[in-house]
């Protein structure tokens, strides 16, 4: 059963189609108030709820990585029939299963915000598959929150599921391997204040990429911490994006 309020929405717009896709744990809850801005210029906006995600934790220790990628697919063609051009913008893990369709799916450009490259180093890695069976759940630690009334309204797992973070691993590599077939135009959004996925990652994924260098963006936030649709630079991050869209749509020929 749903979790109330972290439903997928859709709102039918224009021609210009926009995939929201939340973070890992998280809920569309996390992409709405981004959803409802595309939404105001004018997009056909959808923002999904990946498997095992807005119901209860148990869930996301029983899906494979393919399932939250199935969750993309899916979101794709319900949006693409009824636009010209698709927007990938995602958020964390969201903004992972992004750039990895991206690479396979036309999609006019792509947006990652809070993107991990791959893992920061952790002796428990190596024996994550151990650990998981032991402990199924782990802490998320420290919050990096910078708006504390957008932290008191937000839904997530309170847990990391572990057999999930072992699917995220194998995501990762997918997505690594995937970042040189990407060409569409694409923007990259980090905050130097994110500690769960530290702004380094941003420049890795750049270096990465198949897309020509003119058409790479990045902003760098100073005033968030990891879910900068949610947090104090919300607005930047909201007008940012709608340029990037506006300034794409443009040089298509």
């Amino acid at each position: 059963m749903l979790v109330k309020k972290t439903e997928p929405f859709y709102f039918p717009g224009n021609e210009t189609g926009c995939l929201l896709i939340h973070g890992f744990t998280g809920t569309p809850m996390e992409m709405r108030p981004l959803g409802e801005f595309l939404a105001k210029k004018g997009c056909s906006v959808l923002g999904i709820r990946l498997a095992g995600h807005g119901t209860k934790i148990e869930d996301m220790n029983r899906m494979i990585w393919q399932d939250w990628s199935n969750s993309i697919l899916d979101g794709w063609h319900l949006l693409h029939p009824n636009t010209s051009q698709v927007f990938l913008i995602g958020l964390s893990m969201g903004a992972v299963l992004a750039l990895y369709h991206a690479s396979i799916l036309p999609a006019a450009g792509v947006v990652s915000m809070s993107a991990p490259y791959q893992f920061e180093p952790d002796p428990r890695l190596k024996i994550l598959p151990l650990y998981a069976k032991i402990i199924p759940y782990a802490s998320k630690g420290e919050s990096d929150w910078q708006d504390p009334d957008a932290d008191e309204t937000h839904f997530s797992y309170d847990l990391y599921p572990t057999k999930g973070l072992i699917e995220l691993s194998d995501l990762l590599k997918n997505m690594r391997a995937a970042l040189p077939d990407i060409t569409a135009p694409t923007m990259l959004i980090h905050s130097s204040q994110d500690i769960g996925v530290p702004p380094h990652n941003m420049s890795k994924i750049s270096r990465a990429l198949g897309t020509p260098v003119r058409d790479v963006q990045e902003l760098l936030l100073e005033n968030s911490g990891h879910v900068v649709t949610r947090d104090l630079d919300k607005d930047l991050v909201f007008e940012a994006i709608h340029q990037f869209i506006q300034d794409t749509l443009e040089s298509l020929p």
